[in-house]
């Protein structure tokens, strides 16, 4: 037995994972290309449509939400699909989304049973190292009917969010067979202050450092994401594809097309030998 999962990239950060039946939204952001955002010490525009309008989605079941404060993963249109749906995010951006009764804050590790579309799932955050003194958050999702993998671990499927390369996630690999993980790259730099000049800092991953998270978690699978669309993104799908090939990933990814319409979707096909 191993969970089921087809991914529907809508663009960035979105994407819907279903899971088994169940369709969990990523990082809702439906704003048109052109659409900018003025962060003080950086504007951020996206130069791409989302391969899917808020009227063309299916019905979605729960969203995972890795933070609420930056307008490229959650933006004023993404912010109508809250409304009376489950909701995992950070304690800040759940205080934020107040009050929506259905908006869960979670702290690195918390972990959460929910029966989300009549079947039984445990949400687990992870920690991230994103922007200095913002919260973030990633994401495993698991439950009763995921089955077991490697070494008798329970199965399940994990949502980077935006983050850096940090070695505590290491450590899920002890905890969890992952079958299939979806991360966020990119490799995006933002200035550190609002001077001219300013050095930048690494707030995503890249492809190296994605594909050193990805053996340590052992998984089978990688869909990468978030690497299209912005200027605060310094690598590409061909970059990021040829850092694939150099570490030798090449055959675990499942990468997406960067096209716009219609939505690029992944099915991500059983591994054999499940138990």
């Amino acid at each position: 037995m191993s969970p089921t999962l087809n991914v529907t990239h809508i663009g960035t950060a979105t994407a819907i994972l279903e899971i088994n039946g169940i369709n969990f939204l990523t990082d809702p952001f439906f704003s048109p290309a052109g659409t900018s955002f003025n962060r003080g010490h950086v504007v951020l525009k996206v130069s791409d449509d989302p391969a899917l309008r808020m009227d063309q989605l299916p019905t979605i079941d729960a969203v995972l939400l890795s933070h609420e404060d930056h307008e490229d993963n959650l933006d004023p249109l993404g912010r109508q699909l809250l409304d009376g749906r489950r909701v995992y995010t950070t304690p800040d951006g759940a205080k934020n989304l107040a009050p929506r009764p259905a908006v869960y804050g979670m702290k690195p590790w918390t972990e959460l049973e929910h029966t989300i579309g009549g079947k039984k799932f445990k949400i687990i955050a992870t920690p991230t190292k994103h922007v200095p003194g913002d919260e973030c958050t990633g994401f495993i999702v698991t439950g009763e009917d995921f089955g077991t993998g490697r070494e008798g671990l329970p199965n399940a499927i994990y949502f980077t969010g935006d983050t850096v390369y940090i070695e505590e996630l290491n450590s899920i690999a002890d905890r969890y067979h992952v079958r299939v993980a979806v991360m966020n790259l990119g490799n995006a730099h933002v200035p550190t202050t609002m001077e001219p000049e300013s050095p930048l800092m690494q707030i995503t991953m890249g492809g190296k450092d994605g594909a050193k998270l990805f053996r340590a978690l052992k998984a089978d699978v990688l869909v990468p994401m978030h690497y299209e669309s912005w200027g605060h993104f310094t690598q590409f799908g061909e970059g990021l594809k040829q850092a694939f090939e150099e570490e030798g990933i090449s055959d675990k990814d499942r990468s997406m097309s960067t096209t716009t319409a219609p939505a690029a979707a992944t099915e991500v096909v059983r591994p054999e030998g499940d138990t």
